[in-house]
């Protein structure tokens, strides 16, 4: 098992770690739309969601990983009437690699934000 950190993502707000590895797979913990810096992006679901790709790429990069080898994907978001907005947006990171993928609405995520995604990958 190893753990996975950079400083391209935003450092985790609690106990935990950005990701793990075991064996040939990477675990990522949610990605929210705070920046490399920690600072929570302000916008609309949109915005949000390219910042939680933006966190996903560098978590998934460090770990020997891509979008490309993303097998399972857990989609949180605050609003269900916001689906269409977030899954435009998750359709331009998955356009022909399409993984499987679960979507929640949850009353409330981390630091309120919009929206919330944790993967599953392979590691090259």
């Amino acid at each position: 098992m190893k753990v996975i950190q950079t400083n391209q993502a935003p450092a985790a707000i609690g106990p935990y770690s950005q990701g793990i590895t075991v064996n040939n797979l990477f675990y990522s913990s949610g990605q929210i739309p705070l920046t490399a810096e920690g600072v929570m992006v302000d916008g609309d679901v949109k915005e949000q969601t390219h910042q939680v790709f933006k966190n996903l790429q560098a978590v998934l990069e460090e770990a020997g990983a891509t979008l490309n080898t993303v097998v399972k994907a857990t989609v949180f978001i605050k609003d269900m009437n916001e689906f269409s907005a977030i899954n435009e947006v998750y359709g331009e990171y998955f356009s022909t690699h399409k993984p499987a993928r679960s979507c929640v609405e949850v009353a409330r995520l981390p630091k309120d934000a919009l929206v919330e995604i944790e993967v599953v990958a392979l590691v090259k």
